[in-house]
């Protein structure tokens, strides 16, 4: 392929991306302003990446001679969601470089096998134990107490793949609303915000993070992101220390997003609690696009390509609001507003819970 030099990749290259939802197409216009081609490999129809990318393929994740083709024509691999089946990645790291490899999409893949990772490193989460069946809900219940959240250990987001175990909660209802997978219970966290850091690594070892965003969710979905997050110095200078160990630990390559609740003991003393890694660009680090010298996507396809990582600097106080459903309707009026960018995802079909845009609105400093 053109475009490759060594171990770097330079400009007139192709970067093959798995997904074609809204991140895909942000990662591909990204790298469209980069001088770089992007091939999108998706199975649905309607992907909004599509209509961006230079090249796509209408493909299973599992048809291995697609994939096959499709990695001949890419000289580097991506993925803008982590549920990409761990074989996919397999199957192509043997063909051509991807990144994030496949040892970090696995370890957050699997929320025990993320947990015990996190805690190898001495990073707190929230109390967790593994639960296989329903009897080993009742002996996990036993042990963390009421309430607590069974979460599947595979395939959630925005609040799917989850229950609240109440205190009157019929527990072999509750494993049964989860389809009987196996999961991990955890106890509740008293926290007072939720916060991420996105960050960087590249793949010569360069590691770069954005301010710390405090994250404000309405139904499971992230509804507004801040930044600064309204935490102590102290308190970002641990959260960016805590992304960077993980980086270190993987490997990394590309953007990420580590999601902590801050916590607060009676003096007030912050403390954090590391919910979950994300091995790809995230929802809470959109804000970038409007508010920072570089944005998250441009910095992963920095990152994967091996050139120096741009500047995290910030335009101002950001604010990002995510359009959910008939909430993008507004758009006409939201572009009236002196201080607002909108963004919005090309999807065709409107539904609730459904993101099909965001509004970043940047205000000078306090």
């Amino acid at each position: 392929m053109n475009g490759v030099n060594g171990s770097s990749i330079s400009p007139g290259a192709t970067i093959g991306i798995l997904g074609g939802g809204q991140l895909g197409r942000m990662l591909a216009m990204a790298a469209a302003q980069l001088g770089l081609k992007t091939h999108i490999y998706a199975p649905e129809v309607d992907s909004p990446a599509f209509d961006v990318a230079t090249r796509f393929t209408l493909g299973r994740y599992d048809d291995m001679q697609a994939l096959q083709a499709f990695a001949a024509q890419v000289d580097c691999v991506t993925y803008e969601f982590e549920n990409i089946p761990a074989e996919t990645v397999a199957a192509l790291e043997h063909l051509r470089p991807v990144y994030p490899d496949r040892a970090a999409l696995t370890t957050s893949q699997d929320r025990l096998n993320e947990k015990n990772f996190f805690n190898g490193l001495g990073i707190a989460t929230a109390p967790f134990v593994d639960v296989e069946d329903a009897g080993a809900l009742a002996r996990a219940v036993a042990q963390i107490g009421r309430p607590a959240i069974l979460k599947t250990r595979r395939f959630g987001y925005d609040g799917k793949g989850q229950a609240v175990v109440r205190e009157s909660a019929d527990l072999a209802a509750v494993y049964r609303s989860l389809g009987g997978l196996p999961c991990i219970l955890e106890g509740v966290v008293r926290f007072s915000r939720e916060i991420s850091v996105i960050a960087a690594r590249s793949n010569n070892g360069q590691f770069s993070a954005y301010d710390v965003a405090e994250n404000i969710h309405s139904h499971h979905i992230l509804a507004k992101t801040i930044v600064p997050a309204h935490i102590s110095t102290g308190t970002a200078a641990r959260a960016l220390d805590i992304a960077a160990q993980i980086a270190t630990a993987l490997n990394y390559v590309g953007v990420f997003a580590v999601e902590m609740f801050v916590a607060e003991d009676a003096e007030g003393t912050e403390r954090l609690i590391v919910n979950e890694m994300v091995p790809r660009v995230h929802n809470s680090g959109h804000w970038t696009l409007d508010g920072a010298v570089t944005s998250q996507f441009e910095q992963h396809i920095r990152a994967i390509c091996g050139w120096p990582l741009g500047s995290t600097r910030r335009h101002g106080r950001i604010e990002m609001q995510n359009l959910i459903g008939v909430e993008a309707e507004a758009w006409h009026d939201i572009m009236s507003e002196a201080r607002a960018s909108v963004r919005l995802y090309g999807k065709q079909e409107m539904r609730p819970g459904r993101k099909m845009g965001h509004v970043t609105r940047v205000f000078e400093e306090n």
